[in-house]
């Protein structure tokens, strides 16, 4: 089968590989589309991710499929079902290391409650924490949709973790993917006030689309009039990019006892400007989803899903055949996609 491998930072190919085979808690599931993490997937690609240096590496972690086989201790899944999180993992050839694994024409899930059931749900036979979210999808959500729910999954999960209520007054920073989910997902969970702040004009445009009701720059939203008027007065700062000079920006913003919430993937040591925060605030980071939570959140994206509410087609920007993988970077690096659908 084919895969996309990094063979080394920086540069990427497509390689057959075996193609794997059911154990008796899996599923082999037939790749129908990918999503490409901008964030996530780039890193992995420029070498860049924090703790990942092990190479050549096997890309992608937001695939949806069909189901083709699976394992006589499977009770979740059967042929013909279509499945969402399917990651590869590990392969036949011990040179090869995962990045998620995901972006190969088959990829294996892991039955959970079955694993769980036989209490074998362990790193010994194969268990990792995100078997958890490996699940049918309704028979009614589109393809696209169910690859899209990769990250509206974990986005809403984060609400929890990050004890986002109706009615809070939220301020996010960076208008990707993972910033629009928040408005777009936010503005149906009932959150309050949602203001968006990002550099690119259009990507400003595309949060007031989506619901958001103030876009600024980013020198907008650090300007003295701006921390005038807006000081300490939102119930939660959403770091949505990963970096120490956008939380920094956020501090000056949050009230007493808010919520500053890091999304993005920081430096393993960053400094932060305590001094410009309010006296009481708690720190909230999320650079690992929460699954039970993402599992869970699953059901009210159907039912939005179901009504019309949340569509693919608000953030799919580019479609893209796999054999234009590099294009598909080239793209993200100058700033064009929101998310990108891939097939083979």
């Amino acid at each position: 089968m084919k895969c996309i491998v990094v063979t080394q930072p920086g540069r990427i190919e497509i390689r057959e590989v075996d193609k794997p085979t059911a154990g008796a808690y899996q599923a082999l599931v037939r790749l129908e589309a990918a999503a490409l993490c901008n964030a996530t997937d780039s890193k992995l690609f420029l070498g860049k991710f924090p703790g990942v240096n092990d190479y050549p590496l096997v890309l992608g972690h937001e695939t949806v499929g069909i189901v083709e086989a699976v394992g006589e201790q499977v009770i979740n899944f059967k042929a013909g079902d279509r499945v969402i999180g399917g990651l590869l993992g590990a392969f036949s050839d011990p040179c090869l290391y995962s990045g998620w694994g995901g972006f190969c024409e088959y990829v294996l899930v892991h039955d959970h409650d079955a694993m769980v059931i036989a209490g074998v749900d362990d790193e010994a036979h194969g268990w990792f924490d995100a078997c958890e979210i490996q699940n049918v999808v309704p028979e009614d959500i589109p393809v696209e949709e169910a690859a899209l729910a990769c990250t509206w999954r974990e986005v809403l999960g984060s609400f929890y973790d990050f004890r986002l209520m109706p009615g809070n007054k939220v301020i996010v920073f960076g208008a990707g993917p993972v910033g629009l989910s928040f408005v777009k997902l936010g503005k149906l969970f009932g959150l309050g006030q949602i203001d968006v702040v990002d550099p690119l004009p259009w990507k400003r445009n595309l949060a007031l689309d989506m619901g958001a009701d103030h876009a600024y720059k980013p020198e907008e939203a650090i300007s003295t009039a701006f921390l005038s008027r807006e000081s300490r007065s939102y119930d939660t700062v959403i770091d949505a990019v990963g970096l120490e000079s956008v939380v920094n920006a956020g501090l000056p913003l949050l009230k007493m006892t808010g919520d500053l919430c890091i999304y993005g993937v920081m430096n393993q040591n960053p400094t932060l400007r305590l001094s410009e925060a309010p006296y009481n605030f708690d720190i909230h980071i999320h650079q690992w989803p929460t699954r039970s939570e993402e599992r869970v959140a699953m059901r009210l994206l159907s039912r939005w899903i179901r009504e019309g509410k949340l569509k693919a087609s608000d953030f799919v920007s580019h479609r893209y055949r796999m054999d234009k993988i590099t294009e598909i970077f080239d793209a993200v690096k100058r700033g064009e996609v929101i998310k990108a659908i891939l097939t083979f």
